[in-house]
Formats: C-alpha cells, sequence, structure tokens
C-alpha cells in the first residue's frame, strides 16, 4: 500500500475514475484491433512465429479433415495417422497461441507503461 504523503499515491487518488472506466471501454471497444495489430507486428518480428503459421495453413490444406475436427459439427471418425496429424496441428496451434499470448501480454506491460507515463504517475 502507497503510504500518505507520497507523491505516486496523492496522483492515483487525483485521478478521476470515470477517466479510467473510459480508457477501459475504449480498450474493450477496440481490443479485436489492437490484436489484429499485434499479430500482424508478431509476423514481421519473428520468422519462426510466421514460419508456424504458414505451416499451419499448409497443414490446413493438405489435411482438410483437420477443419472438419476444429470448425465442423457432428460425428467424424479418423484413421490412426489422421489421428496423429490432429494431434501433430493440435500441438503446434498451442505453441502458436502461447507465442500470441506472451506478445500480448508484453504489449499491455509496454502500452500500461506508456500510459502510466502519460498521465505522469511515473
Amino acid at each position: 500500500m502507497y503510504k500518505a504523503g507520497n507523491v505516486l499515491s496523492e496522483r492515483m487518488i487525483d485521478l478521476n475514475k470515470t477517466d479510467f472506466c473510459d480508457l477501459v471501454e475504449r480498450i474493450k471497444d477496440s481490443f479485436m484491433e489492437i490484436d489484429s495489430d499485434i499479430m500482424v507486428d508478431l509476423k514481421k518480428q519473428d520468422i519462426e512465429y510466421a514460419d508456424m503459421c504458414q505451416k499451419l495453413g499448409e497443414m490446413e490444406s493438405r489435411y482438410p479433415f483437420i477443419l472438419e475436427v476444429t470448425e465442423g459439427s457432428g460425428a467424424i471418425s479418423l484413421t490412426a495417422e489422421e489421428h496423429e496429424i490432429v494431434r501433430k496441428y493440435m500441438s503446434r496451434m498451442f505453441e502458436k497461441e502461447t507465442i500470441e499470448r506472451c506478445q500480448i501480454y508484453f504489449r499491455g506491460h509496454t502500452d500500461g507503461y506508456v500510459y502510466l507515463k502519460k498521465i505522469g504517475v511515473v
């Protein structure tokens, strides 16, 4: 907890709660665009990530049953070989999503720092 008289705590108390709520709403409203921008930047900056995305797309094209499993409905049966392909696909997809979550996490820290600096807290 902040000590009384601390410049930082005084600044935090002075912040208008409405301004904070507006920021939260603005972020919620534009999250899909922000998320898309982050993924575009990630593909440009991380060759391994871009390669992973390409390989996943190639797997989806080469093995149409993958999308039947992940996006279809109803019953489906797979051979042992197809099951192994889907398993590998899902594993690679998990790796890709982990990279994306890390990027969003770090972007949040960066954006949060910039925001705090802008309002004079840092």
